[in-house]
Formats: structure tokens, sequence, C-alpha cells
């Protein structure tokens, strides 16, 4: 099993040839990579700059370390986006005929379930929400064909509070330390 520390040096490894310039093949021909810019996250969240390569040191000298996402945040990510979560499942649910409604307070109170998670379990920010909706929605998507015919269906606070309190349990994990 690969450690996390492994994990981003072999990351790393793989990664200099390309931040330091070559040419890749793709479908629509070569691609030089002497003047692009990498932004580089996710595998390097953990790294300190001195677990790394380094020659990646140099290529990559400017380190941003971002604030985890608020529940405002998260509330914005659900409203604001053309094709955000909320729209993509209402317009899934009425692929099946069902018309589903989520109140301003149903949508305020999964932000700030993920936020609460987020916080509490393993940030890993606004997919956090993805997670959190499909907790919400996995019932009522099985049951769409009850609902078909323009029944209505509305998320209310307190269906999201029913369908996520197993994931807001906070459990003593020191009983399985020995």
């Amino acid at each position: 099993m690969f450690s996390a520390f492994l994990y981003c040096l072999l990351m790393q490894r793989d990664l200099l040839p390309l931040i330091e310039g070559c040419s890749i093949s793709t479908k629509h021909g070569n691609v030089k990579t002497d003047h692009m810019l990498f932004v580089c996250s996710g595998a390097f969240h953990s790294c300190k700059p001195s677990d790394m390569l380094a020659e990646l040191q140099g290529r990559l000298p400017i380190r941003v370390e971002l604030k985890p996402l608020t529940e405002n945040d998260m509330y914005l990510i659900l409203t604001v986006p053309e094709s955000n979560l909320i729209r993509q499942q209402i317009a899934l649910l009425s692929t099946e005929g069902m018309e589903v409604t989520f109140s301003d307070d149903a949508v305020r109170e999964i932000a700030r379930v993920a936020a609460e998670i987020n916080s509490t379990i393993e940030n890993i920010g606004a997919r956090r929400l993805h997670t959190v909706l499909e907790r919400i929605m996995d019932e009522v998507s099985f049951t769409a064909d009850d609902f078909a015919g323009g029944k209505n269906f509305q998320v209310t606070p307190a269906y999201v509070r029913e369908r996520v309190s197993p994931m807001l349990v906070k459990s003593d994990l020191s009983k399985y330390i020995l």
C-alpha cells in the first residue's frame, strides 16, 4: 500500500517532464509544454515545500493555501451557477415526469450539512455537495414513478435532516485504537 508521501513523490516524478517542457502526442497533433502555465493541486495538498523534488521547487515557486469552503460558499455553489446541482436534480427527475422543488431553506440546510461534514470527517470541498445531494435524493430517485404525472415533491429542511442524519453521527474512533 502506498503512503501519501510516496504517492506524492511518484506523482512529482511523472509530472516533472511535462513541467520542464516536452512534446506530447495528442489526437490533434503534438503539443509542446514549454510555454504552458501549470497549476498543481490535489495530490500536492498534503505536501510541504520541503517534501517536493528540488527540481519542482524551483519550477513551482508560488504556493497558495486555500481556506475551507464555508456554509455560504456551499450555498452559492448550489444556487449561482447556471447548471448547478439543484437544477441538475430537478432536470433529472423531470425526465421521469416528476416535479421536484427545493425550498431556499432546504438548499441552505444542504449547504450547512456539507460544510459540517467537511469540517468533522474529511474536507473534500464542493464535492461533498454531490455526496449529500445523492443521499437526499436516492430514495426519491428510486420511487420517481410514484410521483409521475405531474405530482410535486417538495424538498424541505426537515426532509434534508432526516435523510442525512446518519452522515452526521460523530463516532468515537478511540475505541478502535489498541
